[in-house]
């Protein structure tokens, strides 16, 4: 790693210490969540018996300031089919449509109604403008293109998932935030309206127009900075829509938790599922690919989609890595793969080829 990448990162690492919004002292509004430890202000995981052992920060940090990557970052152009708002209002309104903008960003239109998951329209996952991982592609929805959102869905508080350029150009134009515990703060310090977020705890579900929300447990973490770890919740999604269901995981590590998920929000149409930035330093909050397959398999549902890859540099293996082997694991298993091109409008219930569009590219 040369010195000007080792002092970008080491910018972003001080910025992680001392920067960032804060989260508020111990809430009491969260004493009554099953997942909150009260003593410590702090959210915890679900029981896992079989939670694999994770390296310190200092070790993963150590490791990433200094080992020197190699094919993490695309050389040829990732494909991206843009789309202008005369495209998107061209979009059939009877049915539910997924698009897949970068990353785990998604821009949904569900009968008619247009709603975003984990929207990240800035040019870094990072809490500094100037450093940190930077975006692959554009994405292929201008942020000035989109249509009035309906509702947006956070999974949970991490820049790669939480924006706040995004957020406040979009704090006008969301009727409605669904958040997990905690994240409503974040939302309020960035200049969202109080009475636009609903904060919810696993299992709480909510109605928004005809469209069905509910976040399900996760395995994973949160935090803004060094000093605010797990003080807020994160989550995995189920949405209905008509009589079709979409669930998105979130960041996770594998778990038992999904067999159950499966059982009570199930039947589930398609799953977007992460698949990207796992190591073997941090094998508790990422899921490999024989994890992410296993894991759709306890959902029991019909199709896997494939996120959390493809846009930013988060950790060692290369970048095509993630959708290459769960491609070829899915194929032995005969388990239908969903792997869209950035802007593919994805329609559920509608054949379509899939591609391995990463196949040629370097």
């Amino acid at each position: 790693m040369d010195g000007r990448t080792c002092g970008r990162l080491a910018a972003v690492f001080t910025a992680l210490v001392s920067g960032g919004a804060q989260a508020a002292d111990c809430d009491p509004r969260f004493a009554a969540s099953p997942q909150y430890v009260a003593a410590e202000c702090k959210f915890q995981n679900p029981p896992n018996p079989n939670l694999k052992p994770q390296r310190s920060t200092w070790d993963i940090w150590s490791r990433l300031l200094t080992e020197t990557k190699v094919g993490t970052v695309p050389v040829d152009p990732i494909p991206v089919r843009t789309l202008d708002r005369a495209a998107l209002d061209a979009i059939d309104v009877n049915a539910n449509h997924i698009i897949r903008l970068g990353h785990s960003s998604h821009l949904l239109k569900l009968r008619g109604k247009w709603w975003l998951i984990d929207p990240v329209f800035g040019p870094r996952a990072s809490p500094v403008s100037w450093a940190g991982p930077k975006r692959f592609h554009a994405s292929p929805v201008a942020l000035a293109d989109l249509p009035p959102i309906e509702g947006l869905i956070l999974s949970h508080d991490h820049y790669d998932h939480l924006d706040v350029p995004t957020i406040e150009a979009l704090k006008d134009r969301v009727q409605r935030y669904f958040v997990p515990l905690g994240v409503g703060k974040r939302l309020r310090d960035f200049g969202v309206a109080a009475d636009r977020i609903e904060e919810l705890d696993w299992w709480q579900e909510r109605k928004h127009g005809d469209v069905v929300v509910t976040p399900a447990p996760a395995q994973h973490f949160s935090g803004r900075t060094l000093w605010d770890r797990n003080r807020t919740l994160w989550a995995s999604w189920l949405i209905r829509s008509g009589n079709e269901r979409i669930f998105y995981s979130g960041d996770t590590g594998y778990f038992p938790g999904f067999k159950e998920i499966g059982q009570r929000l199930g039947p589930i149409d398609i799953a977007l599922m992460e698949n990207g930035a796992y190591d073997a330093y941090w094998p508790a909050v990422h899921m490999a690919p024989e994890e992410t397959v296993q894991a759709f398999q306890d959902l029991g549902a019909k199709t896997l989609f494939l996120v959390h890859n493809s846009t930013f540099d988060l950790a060692f293996h290369p970048w095509q890595e993630p959708l290459q082997r769960v491609a070829d694991l899915t194929e032995k298993a005969g388990i239908t793969l969903a792997t869209p091109e950035m802007g593919e409008v994805l329609t559920l219930g509608k054949a379509r080829e899939n591609k391995r569009w990463w196949k040629d590219l370097k």
